[in-house]
Formats: C-alpha cells, sequence, structure tokens
C-alpha cells in the first residue's frame, strides 16, 4: 500500500482557484436560478389548489375553471377520437357551442392531453396556471436580458413583474388562457426585428408562425399584442421620424407576409368563429362596459401582500379582473422612472403606450372610488369591428408590461451609474424596488373546497342509461352559476353529453346575434336554480308540466340526476317528482330514468 503524498500549502492555492472556477456562476446557471424561482413562486402562489386539485378551487367565484376542465376535455377527444376541434356538442346539446368564439385553448390543451389523461382536467389546470405564471416571467426575462438590457438582474426584475403582477395574480384564479403570455415576448421582439430585417421574407413567416398558435390560446391577448406594437412604433416614429425611412420597406414587407400566412393557417377556424354554426357578434352586455377605476391603479391588488379584497371591491368588475392594482408606491417609482429617463426615446415612447391604455382600460364611464365623473373615450370604440369583443379593463395588462420593462431599464441605468460608491447605489436600488414590489408580492391564492364528482358518474353507473344522443340532466341544469355538471362530464372525458352550460352563444341560439352567457332560455332551468337559492318547494300545474317534458324531449334526455349532497336537495327532489314522478336513490344521486317520457314515440 503507498501513502498519498501531503498536500502542501502551494497545493491548496492551486486547487481552491480551480474549485471556484468550476462552480462559478456562469450565464446558463444564472439563467436556470431564474427561471427556478419563477418556477417556485408560481408553485407558492397555486400551492392551496396544488394541495387537492380535484377537490379546491378560487374561493371567490368557480365557473371558469370547470368551463376550462370541459376544454381541456375536449382537447383529449380531438387527439384521441379525432373530434371536430372548433365546435361540439358534448354540453348545450343539441345546438352545440362554437368552440373558436369561446377560447378552447387549444394550443394549451393538446399539449397537455398526457397529464390530462394520466391525472384529470383538474390537475390540468392547476399545471397550466403554474406554467402560465413562470413561463410568462420567463419569456420576458428571456427576451429582456437577451435583446434589451444587459443586466440579468435587470431583466429578472422585469420578467419577475410581468409573470407575478396583480393582474397575472387576479386572472390566475380563473384564467390560464390570460395568463400564459409566453409567446407574447417573441412576437414583440420579432415585430421589432422586421423595422431592420435583411430578410422580411423569413422573419414575416416566423412572425406568422407566433401569431397563429397565439391565436389558439387567447385571441383577445393577441389583439392586445397587435395594438400595444402598433402604439409604440408610432410613439417611436413621432419622436424620430428619420426612422421611418428606413424601417417601412421591410416591416411592410414582412407584416404582409405575415398576414398572408396566418391569414391561411387561421382562414377556417377565424370562418367557424365568426360565420360558423352558433357564432355571435359583439359580446354580452354584462361584460361590455368592465372597466377600471381610477384609484384601481394606487391600489395593491387583493391577491398580494398589501391587498385587502373589502376596500377592492368596487373598483374592478370583478376579483379576475383586477387589471392595475400597482399600488401607491410603483405608480409613483414608475412614474419617477419615466421622468429620470425621459431623454430616452424608448422609455417616452413606452409612457405613452402605457397610458394610451391605461385610459382606455377605465371603459366607458371614469370613475374615482366607484363615483362617475366623466365619459370614456371607450365609448366611441366599443362598437368597432373586433373591439366590439373586448373587455376593455384588460387594456390594464398591456400597461402592466410597460411597467415592467420600465422597472428593467431602470435597474440597468441604475447599475451602470459611475458613481463613487457603488455599494450605495446598489443598497439605493434594492431599497427603492422593495419600496415599490414588497406591498404587491405575490399571496398563495385562496381556496375554498367543491362538491366531489358523484360516485354515480366515476363509477359509470350512467352508461346503462345514457346512449350517444342523449343526454344526462343535472339538477340543477347546468348554467353560468351551476357548472358542476360540466366537471362530470369532463371527468369522464367528454364521454355523455349535457344541456345548458357555462359559454358564450348568440342570444336565443340565432347565429350572428350578439353574445349572451348561456344557450336558450330555459323554463325548468330558472325554476330548479330559484329552488335550489330559496329552498322553497313550488307548486307546479299542468302547463308547467307539460313545458318541462317538451324541453327533456329537445334536449333528448335519458335520466335526471340529483346529486344527494346538492344545496337543497329535498325541496329540489320533491319538484322534479312533481314533474316526472318518484325517484329512486341510486349509490350518491336521486335518479329519474326518463327514456320512456322523452323517446320519440312518446
Amino acid at each position: 500500500m503507498v501513502d498519498e503524498p501531503p498536500v502542501t500549502a502551494r497545493d491548496a492555492e492551486t486547487v481552491a482557484p480551480a474549485a471556484r472556477r468550476r462552480w462559478r456562476w456562469t450565464p446558463r446557471r444564472l439563467d436556470l436560478a431564474v427561471y427556478g424561482v419563477f418556477l417556485l413562486a408560481a408553485l407558492w402562489v397555486t400551492s392551496g389548489i396544488w394541495a387537492d386539485p380535484a377537490g379546491r378551487v378560487a374561493a371567490l367565484y368557480s365557473s371558469d375553471p370547470a368551463q376550462v376542465q370541459f376544454f381541456l376535455a375536449h382537447s383529449v377527444r380531438v387527439v384521441l377520437h379525432g373530434e371536430f376541434p372548433f365546435f361540439t356538442e358534448q354540453f348545450n346539446y343539441p345546438d352545440g357551442v362554437n368552440l373558436m368564439a369561446n377560447t378552447a385553448i387549444l394550443a394549451l390543451g393538446i399539449p397537455m392531453v398526457p397529464v390530462t389523461l394520466l391525472f384529470g382536467p383538474a390537475v390540468s389546470f392547476v399545471t397550466l396556471v403554474t406554467l402560465g405564471l413562470a413561463g410568462t416571467a420567463a419569456a420576458w426575462y428571456r427576451v429582456l436580458s437577451r435583446h434589451l438590457v444587459r443586466h440579468r438582474l435587470a431583466a429578472a426584475v422585469g420578467g419577475w413583474f410581468c409573470g407575478f403582477s396583480p393582474a397575472m395574480l387576479s386572472h390566475a384564479n380563473w384564467h390560464p388562457n390570460i395568463i400564459s403570455q409566453f409567446l407574447l415576448p417573441f412576437i414583440v421582439w420579432r415585430v421589432l426585428v422586421l423595422t431592420r430585417s435583411t430578410r422580411p421574407v423569413r422573419d414575416g413567416a416566423l412572425l406568422a408562425l407566433l401569431v397563429t398558435a397565439q391565436a389558439f390560446v387567447n385571441e383577445e391577448i393577441l389583439l392586445f399584442t397587435a395594438l400595444a406594437c402598433g402604439v409604440f412604433l408610432v410613439a417611436v416614429v413621432v419622436q424620430q421620424r428619420e426612422r421611418w425611412a428606413a424601417a417601412w420597406r421591410p416591416l411592410g414587407a414582412g407584416l404582409a407576409v405575415c398576414a398572408v400566412l396566418a391569414g391561411a393557417l387561421l382562414a377556417y377556424p377565424l370562418w367557424v368563429q365568426f360565420a360558423g354554426p352558433m357564432a355571435y357578434h359583439g359580446l354580452s352586455d354584462t361584460v361590455r362596459d368592465y372597466g377600471n377605476d381610477i384609484a384601481a391603479f394606487f391600489t395593491p391588488g387583493s391577491p398580494t401582500l398589501g391587498g385587502n379584497e373589502r376596500a377592492n371591491v368596487n373598483l374592478a368588475p370583478n376579483y379576475s379582473e383586477e387589471n392595475a392594482f400597482f399600488g401607491w408606491s410603483l405608480s409613483l417609482l414608475a412614474v419617477g422612472i419615466v421622468v429620470w429617463l425621459r431623454r430616452e426615446v424608448v422609455v417616452r415612447a413606452l409612457a405613452a403606450t402605457g397610458l394610451f391604455f391605461a385610459v382606455l382600460s377605465l371603459g366607458e364611464r371614469v370613475s374615482w372610488w366607484d363615483r362617475d365623473l366623466i365619459t370614456g373615450p371607450w365609448e366611441l370604440l366599443v362598437k368597432l369591428p373586433l373591439l366590439d369583443a373586448v373587455v376593455p379593463t384588460r387594456f390594464g395588462l398591456i400597461t402592466t408590461v410597460v411597467v415592467g420593462v420600465l422597472l428593467a431599464l431602470a435597474v440597468q441605468r441604475a447599475a451602470a451609474l459611475r458613481v463613487v460608491e457603488r455599494r450605495t447605489m446598489r443598497t439605493l436600488t434594492a431599497a427603492g424596488l422593495v419600496f415599490a414590489l414588497l406591498p404587491i408580492a405575490p399571496m398563495p391564492l385562496r381556496v375554498t373546497t367543491r362538491p366531489a364528482v358523484p360516485k354515480f358518474i366515476t363509477a359509470d353507473r350512467w352508461r346503462q342509461y345514457v346512449g350517444p344522443d342523449q343526454t344526462l340532466v343535472s339538477v340543477p341544469v347546468p348554467a353560468m352559476g351551476n357548472t358542476d355538471p360540466m366537471r362530470w362530464a369532463a371527468s369522464t372525458d367528454l364521454a355523455f353529453k349535457i344541456p345548458g352550460g357555462y359559454f358564450l352563444a348568440p342570444r336565443n341560439g340565432v347565429t350572428g346575434d350578439p353574445g349572451r352567457f348561456g344557450g336558450r332560455p330555459s323554463g325548468i332551468g330558472e325554476l330548479l336554480a330559484d329552488v335550489e337559492a330559496t329552498g322553497r318547494t313550488p307548486k307546479l300545474d299542468d302547463r308547467q308540466r307539460r313545458r318541462f317534458l317538451d324541453e327533456l324531449r329537445h334536449w333528448r334526455a335519458a335520466i335526471v340526476v340529483l346529486p344527494l349532497n346538492e344545496q337543497n336537495a329535498e325541496p329540489l327532489r320533491r319538484t322534479v317528482e312533481q314533474l316526472v314522478g318518484p325517484a329512486r336513490q341510486e349509490l350518491d344521486v336521486w335518479l329519474w330514468d326518463v327514456r320512456t317520457l322523452t323517446s320519440q314515440s312518446a
């Protein structure tokens, strides 16, 4: 056995630098660390749902997650069964639903098919929310760090705010399609590349592919991106008109190529959306005048460290539409950054863009602390084509991105200042960021439990009753305020059809009419919803019984199902028994087999 030679002091001095070189923070490791922080933050925000994806949902409202889970299950049917992707009869049967007009998130749902199959649509939903937050932050960090700022901390700050702003946290409750903005930084960058491109055909084709993919994530966000790019470029050209002479040819050629290629790829889906069955024109009046209150820009968002739900109740249309809520500290900092860097063309253009869309986000009536002041400029635009399908409060999402980019520029400029005491400058910069961002730091989404899918559904007991062209009718009937049956169907990969549901459709089911939430008005649906809300059992007459049977025949109902644990289940059972006779209990539901009443011979 040979003894090892002792390690000398000189050897130790040689090994130490080598170890330091081996473990130093390379640019790639820095990038991975930033991405890891973003992912951990997204998991923190969604931790309440991850604890029980199937049994927990955002505490304030549960309809949108159920709708998204239905769309995720539809993507499974598209992949496994080759179903038509842009329209379905699996809910709102027999009229069906125009999925292109309802943000069916095919670009998200189809890649998630393996997760949906293995773990269910509830897990896919929370996965999309988590990846939407982290992915958006990471994408903005990537673009900012490669093309706008050299300082990675500056890019990380900008990416953080773009991914975890109060507006993004608000939409994280229900809208994975809105927070999945990871394509937008690349779309914006490719548009800017076109202004100086030497290969506009290639660059226009790349932009077209990005635009096509984003159209199947969320068209409204795509429209916002196009409008924001247009306003920003105009703001730059107004300041430096000489730029237009060099930029208009490649920009025009590239956008023309993009329009032709993206138009060809999207022509049929857009035809289905605007002219196909169950197409509608314009949003429901319920959401058309959604706008921000001016005070919303100076108040922390509800799902943040400094947020207060009660204080915010009248400053936004609802808790999923808190599209501003920067807080006083960040609002003041943003104004200070613009004043400090006002000599820079990009900063002035960003400021003009952010302010323009902040004003539009106020909606048709400008208000301050829920008191109407004047008519807003949106009143002049709301009836224009495409804009008539926009929710104005969401223009605040553009202002959010502008603030994120301004933060990145400010940190970059602060790091580049030539001052005697650099440590003092770094301390002041960190203090400013903490002052601005700590009050709106993300907190875990507040969640509540929701009823489990009945064993009658999960055990496939329904299959012995419901045929391919028949429906399972729940009590109450599926509607905007009762989306649990949509979760039942989603848990079976939409193996059975249901009437009604939560979606946008033309009024009274007439293609081309203005949009509304839900399908044709249902007499029995309204009756049962009232019984569930009040607990009172009405006395029904023969006319009401005939009307209910007509609706059951129209829906081609096979069975009517009432969960035993439904709110006011006993008054609901007594009401339905007046219409179709006695119920029988099967597992955890009351069941009415109505096939003999709804068959064509009957």
